[in-house]
């Protein structure tokens, strides 16, 4: 495994306004190599490293609920990210690997929280103390924790762009005759319930996606895009968002866009065919690095391809510049191969 070197970093610290990052891989010629996984508890057995690592992965990407801290003591959401992040597997991936990533609602500070947070602005503090980011990183002077890198090969370039689905979301609409415990929210009425990104994010985000320079573009997204049918958190959930990501996408310049997701405890492809865009929209979930629920049924999803799995999992995208093509790989204990969808663009 080759440890992707920085190029002109202190250049790019001292300068960059923008959250961008240009590397090189060591790897020339062969893929690139993205490890994408969520939902991972600190006081659980974590037996997923050892083989995340044997995929000598170029980037590791947090996909949200990096650690189980539903609290407003922030001390012991610290105490949390720090038992994580000295977890020995966890310690040996870092050593040899870049790591990115967002939050989801537990990291967030409380379940299912939005814009209503009162310990937000802590909370980010701490989570980018997780991410090693220095004091003086202009992520910790912004609202939110959304952020873009691109990360260029001697073969192709990949531009990751991480969204924050907390910190200015609206509220959720609660279902009001549930029939089970399954069907916890439902859908507002297109233009209700507000922003999911927020107006500065959304900003930020259609900027973001005028850059054509990266050979793919990479959109994390803590929940699920595409599918639109269980009653958790979902883009589905507030209408008038999915509508204006969908007019994002089609006015977008960047090439070969492919969504990543976590949150529901289990791993699945999601595809579907939008008009107006070249390819096909790619939804990857990736969810439950240490607890899945695997008695239970998978969600009602029109989009998947495949049948998922609701093992402990992680993802792994071999990103093919020469061919412009991406293997999605849905892997568990031991690299056992679960699922691979292989998407040309």
């Amino acid at each position: 495994m080759k440890k992707i070197l920085f190029i002109l970093s202190l250049l790019i610290i001292a300068s960059c306004k923008e959250t961008k990052q240009v590397v090189s891989s060591e790897k020339n010629n062969e893929p690139f190599t993205m490890v994408f996984a969520s939902c991972s508890d600190q006081d659980r057995e974590q037996p997923l490293w050892q083989s995340i690592i044997n995929t000598q992965p170029d980037l590791f990407i947090w996909g949200g609920d990096n650690v189980y801290s539903d609290t407003d003591d922030m001390e012991k959401m610290a105490s949390d990210y720090e038992k994580q992040k000295t977890n020995p597997g966890y310690q040996e991936l870092a050593k040899n690997t870049d790591i990115i990533g967002t939050w989801d609602d537990h990291d967030y500070g409380k379940n299912d929280a939005g814009k209503e947070w009162f310990k937000k602005e802590e909370a980010q503090q701490v989570f980018l103390d997780f991410l090693n980011l220095p004091k003086d990183d202009p992520r910790r002077k912004k609202e939110g924790v959304y952020h873009a890198e691109t990360f260029t090969t001697d073969a192709g370039s990949i531009k990751v762009i991480l969204l924050d689905t907390r910190y200015f979301r609206g509220p959720l609409k609660v279902n009001p005759n549930p029939k089970n415990e399954y069907e916890r929210y439902i859908p507002w009425q297109e233009g209700e319930g507000g922003s999911i990104l927020g107006t500065e994010q959304w900003k930020w985000f259609e900027n973001e996606l005028k850059d054509d320079a990266a050979d793919f573009t990479v959109i994390v997204s803590s929940i699920q895009f595409l599918s639109d049918k269980h009653g958790f958190e979902k883009w589905a959930n507030h209408p008038s968002e999915v509508k204006k990501m969908y007019k994002t996408l089609k006015n977008a310049k960047a090439k070969n866009i492919l969504i990543l997701s976590g949150d529901r405890h289990h791993a699945e492809v999601s595809v579907t065919k939008v008009s107006g865009l070249e390819d096909p929209l790619v939804d990857f979930t990736s969810s439950g690095l240490t607890h899945t629920w695997p008695g239970t049924p998978m969600d009602n999803n029109p989009y998947r391809v495949g049948e998922g799995t609701k093992q402990l999992n992680f993802g792994v995208l071999n990103f093919d510049f020469t061919n412009e093509k991406v293997t999605y790989q849905i892997r568990g204990e031991n690299n056992v191969l679960y699922e691979e969808f292989i998407q040309q663009y």
